[in-house]
């Protein structure tokens, strides 16, 4: 390895991320602060994020691409539930379109950032992941848009006897291009939206495939395209239609939430019907689909055009509910005693999270401690100076959050610059503050990694929002100063708490 010995390149703002929130940080920025400089550091060699990563059969949205694109950018395409291909097709026209190719920078990935009061800004060391270079950069704030899971492996928990299956293991953050199931008898294990994406994808090629699941997930079918989005499109035009079709989905989105959080056994009651609907008479829907949580618990798996039950029905699929024991040679024993047979086994055992992208962070040179911060607006940290975390809904579209997030970043540059502010200090006024995770969400992966994660408090602004309509209020209507965000001027460092 190499240490460049250039004067350190500084920018206004660094964006962490070429995915879906990077991009869209980078369009806001490059729209509404056009004078600002600004680079988006990308540690793979491809944008896209996760619709770039994940290369395994079937992968696609489970949100509708109306309100999981870009509010600024109409999705055209008919499939509303969508492939990933066409995803990463429309993620890389954004960045056409909007010009941001010369401002991503590939195989750069952050490594850690330091604040220093005195200078205003963070030094960052980055590793070139092509070449092993090691390079610093400075900017202004840092704006982390990695998303919430480690890119280099998933979460496989420990099967006893998995070195005993004769055949292939594999995980779908790493599918193998060369992976021939055609024919062959395929285990999956899982119950999450990527067991439920997989199985019916493979069920056309494999001889058979079984999900095996510890707990059920609730289900449900949605329609791959959108009928009244066509229709409003070929009515109105492309823009009309994409803004009533968008707020009509956000509309119908929220519904269903508080429909499931206010009455859940009306809802589970729902759930269980339409599941009955679609699977073979006498089958045992309480078994394999009558998860012990409420809805929206977790998050519903969205199965387009029922696929999943289709696959069931016409017994190219099946599900089987119970514990594994152990791997064996030719599959994996059950706690019942029940023996399935396997030649390929895909683990859809979920992800590992990872906050911001693993970076290590230090302010003034003492180590920030992620756990020890509380989240303010759900996008800086507590005692974390200029910078900003990209996390979006867990309960709704992602990009929802995400563009309300770029929108009130760059509303609060805008108002530093006219001020003449360059530091922005999240502070709770009580430090006793009654704290819980920052994300309050019962999902396996979120469990496993919530004591390395940062809290939410028990007020605004240090409650992290999960829902759009506050949200509008709050990051879109409401003033971007706030008494526990301390605005300052680093050259007389003269403390504002507008």
């Amino acid at each position: 390895m190499t240490t460049t010995q250039t004067p350190v390149e500084h920018l206004d703002v660094l964006v962490v991320g070429a995915g879906i929130s990077g991009i869209g940080a980078g369009r806001y920025l490059k729209t509404e602060l056009p004078a600002k400089s600004f680079a988006v550091l990308e540690a793979r060699a491809a944008s896209g994020g996760t619709w770039d990563l994940f290369r395994y059969p079937g992968i696609r949205s489970d949100s509708d691409l109306h309100t999981f694109g870009y509010e600024f950018k109409p999705w055209r395409d008919e499939q509303s539930i969508a492939d990933a291909s066409r995803i990463l097709a429309y993620l890389r026209e954004t960045i056409t379109e909007n010009g941001l190719d010369a401002h991503i920078r590939y195989s750069h990935r952050v490594l850690a950032a330091s604040w220093s009061t005195a200078d205003a800004r963070w030094t960052v060391d980055v590793e070139r992941t092509d070449t092993g270079e090691r390079l610093q950069l400075s900017a202004g704030w840092l704006f982390c848009a990695g998303g919430y899971y480690r890119y280099d492996e998933g979460f496989t928990p420990v099967f006893p006897g998995r070195e005993r299956f004769r055949g292939p293991v594999v995980h779908p953050q790493a599918w193998p291009e060369d992976l021939d199931y055609a024919g062959k008898r395929v285990l999956v294990i899982g119950s999450g939206a990527t067991a439920v994406t997989l199985v019916p994808a493979m069920a056309g090629t494999a001889g058979h495939v079984t999900m095996l699941q510890r707990t059920p997930s609730y289900v449900m079918p949605v329609p791959r395209n959108d009928a009244l989005a066509d229709r409003l499109r070929a009515l109105l035009g492309e823009e009309r239609a994409f803004a009533l079709t968008r707020r009509k989905n956000i509309a119908r989105g929220i519904g269903i939430w508080r429909f499931c959080q206010k009455y859940p056994r009306a809802a589970r009651r729902l759930i269980r019907w339409v599941n009955t609907k679609q699977l073979p008479e006498g089958y045992p829907v309480d078994v394999h689909f009558n998860p012990p949580y409420d809805p929206w618990d977790q998050r519903l798996c969205a199965v387009p055009d029922g696929d999943l039950f289709r696959a069931i029905r016409n017994g190219t699929a099946d599900v089987v509910t119970d514990r594994i024991e152990t791997f064996t040679e030719d599959g994996v024993r059950l706690a019942s005693g029940r023996e399935l047979e396997a030649d390929v086994i895909v683990t859809a055992t979920g992800l590992n999270v990872q906050a911001i992208g693993g970076i290590s962070l230090t302010v003034d040179g003492e180590p920030v401690h992620l756990p020890d911060t509380v989240a303010y607006k759900g996008m800086m940290l507590s005692g974390v100076p200029n910078f900003v975390l990209a996390i979006g809904y867990t309960n709704s579209s992602w990009t929802l959050k995400i563009g309300l997030l770029c929108e009130h970043f760059c509303r609060l540059l805008s108002y530093m610059d006219a001020h003449g502010y360059d530091v922005a200090r999240p502070e709770p006024s009580d430090p006793d503050m009654p704290t819980r995770p920052f994300l309050d969400f019962a999902a396996g992966y979120i469990q496993r990694a919530v004591d390395q994660l940062p809290r939410q408090g028990d007020r605004m602004p240090w409650l992290t929002s999960m829902s759009y309509s506050a949200d509008v209020k709050l990051l879109r209507a409401d003033s971007v100063t706030d008494p526990e965000l301390h605005l300052s001027r680093s050259a007389d460092r003269a403390v504002v708490t507008a």
